[in-house]
């Protein structure tokens, strides 16, 4: 069985707790049932481990210790067992990381993270109270297998305004407690004679108001083989069967955690919306990444615009789960309009521009995913797509790529008054030649919201819209 655990995914303090237990147990037979006693008993060590006095946690980026078995003794000794969680805060010393990458210039946020995080670590004290005593050294030939290896802790809790450090370690640890309990099943139901698979934590958000769940899935098993237990959860939490919600690239990506690829993520999020008479917000579902020109390595300045949105458009199926395969480079893109009979075997390594059509083409090849192709024979009537536009990011959630004249954009939403007919687009530009610098990309409308306007009025336009794969 793979284990869940729920925590609320209201606004608040998250309390994550994250580290290593050495665990090491030694097999003197190859009998089933004798090792499973024995890896239960190492896992009960490690529970008395938690439970005991010398279970210490630490905020990270603070001089702040916490024993919370201790009679909860906490150092500074300006914090008691009575600070509220949520004051921890004021102890904490880095910077915080933008949820979207890198942290956004010389200016604050302009749209404040509704969820604030404290990352504690998790150890144990090896000094142990009292006289040392002698070591005591015996020798005893036998067969044996010796299994060592460290389990990864991460226990995220919720906390709400009352609650204080000592409510917060009575929690903290009966969570760390429970998820060696789930720890321990996983890795007797996956054991493979005397080979251990790691177990290992993730979490994932689930839709309102289901919030924030934690899975244990066996480290190593690929996401095909866990189909069955990705289908039990998805009734157990009554999720549709058409969409991914459980595949380890799914997993919940902390707002304090920074990206380790350097691109920027939903760089959208910290826009202002726009305001209209009965208008509606209509956008793209969960994470992609900003593909622009000139990123890795690769001087596509005046012909890859098409190319980057396509990555971004990628960047999308890989992080909701529908694809593992990496987002692909200019090449891949030509190799797989080569493969497909669209273009000529010269046509690898060029700076030849692609259109919607080719975008099309090179999901279906590469991902496996269909589109469909909007076609507009002048930009003046892109104002009145609002109502498929909208039905398109309802349905399906993509980003779309579209495609005109010389140049292509992506549009992640559109903000549409059904009465009035009103409309907005959401345009992520990939003809950004800068760095990663949120605060450049969006003070200068690299990524923003567009009037009607923004399209050449006379100017023939296609649009991709890709679908989602009915997959769990």
């Amino acid at each position: 069985m793979v284990f869940v655990t729920s925590h609320p995914s209201s606004t608040g303090t998250i309390l994550r707790v994250k580290g290593l237990l050495e665990f090491k147990c030694q097999l003197d037979s190859t009998d089933a049932m004798l090792m499973h006693k024995v890896i239960s008993r190492t896992f009960e060590i490690l529970r008395s481990q938690v439970k005991s006095e010398s279970c210490v946690l630490t905020v990270c980026d603070s001089p702040v210790i916490i024993w919370p078995n201790k009679g909860v003794y906490v150092t500074p000794e300006a914090i008691t067992p009575n600070t509220l969680c949520e004051d921890i805060h004021q102890w904490i010393q880095a910077d915080e990381q933008e949820s979207f990458g890198k942290k956004s210039g010389k200016k604050k946020n302009k749209k404040s993270l509704a969820v604030s995080v404290i990352n504690l670590h998790l150890m144990i004290e090896v000094t142990k109270p009292g006289p040392l005593s002698a070591p005591i050294l015996s020798r005893t030939v036998q067969k044996s297998h010796f299994l060592s290896t460290t389990l990864p802790m991460d226990c995220v809790v919720s906390t709400s305004c009352s609650d204080t450090i000592k409510d917060a370690c009575e929690i903290l640890v009966e969570a760390l407690i429970q998820q060696l309990c789930e720890m321990e099943k996983v890795t007797l139901q996956h054991l493979k004679g005397t080979t251990l698979l790691i177990p290992e934590p993730l979490h994932f958000l689930l839709p309102e108001p289901k919030g924030l769940v934690t899975v244990i899935y066996p480290a190593g098993v690929p996401d095909s083989q866990l189909e069955t237990q990705r289908k039990d959860l998805h009734q157990q939490f009554e999720l549709p069967d058409d969409r991914p919600y459980f595949r380890r690239a799914n997993a919940y990506h902390f707002p304090n955690e920074p990206y380790k690829d350097g691109y920027l993520r939903n760089p959208h999020l910290v826009l202002a919306h726009p305001t209209m008479d009965n208008g509606k917000l209509y956008l793209v579902h969960g994470i992609y990444s900003y593909h622009h020109y000139m990123q890795d390595r690769m001087d596509d300045n005046g012909w890859g615009c098409a190319y980057r949105s396509l990555q971004t458009i990628c960047s999308w199926f890989q992080q909701q789960g529908y694809v593992e395969r990496p987002v692909p480079t200019h090449k891949d893109i030509q190799q797989a309009l080569v493969d497909v009979g669209d273009k000529q075997a010269s046509f690898v390594g060029s700076r030849q521009w692609i259109g919607s059509i080719e975008v099309q083409a090179v999901l279906n090849q590469l991902l496996g995913v269909t589109s469909k192709i909007m076609f507009v024979s002048q930009g003046s009537e892109l104002a009145s797509k609002g109502r498929e536009l909208a039905n398109h990011f309802v349905t399906e959630g993509t980003p779309v790529m579209i495609g005109g004249g010389v140049l292509a954009h992506t549009i992640l939403g559109v903000a549409w008054s059904e009465t009035s007919g009103e409309i907005r687009y959401l345009i992520l530009d990939p003809h950004y030649t800068g760095g990663e610098d949120l605060q450049v990309i969006t003070d200068k409308g690299w990524c923003g919201w567009k009037g009607p306007d923004f399209w050449d009025q006379t100017a023939y336009y296609n649009l991709c819209l890709p679908q989602r794969p009915k997959v769990i």
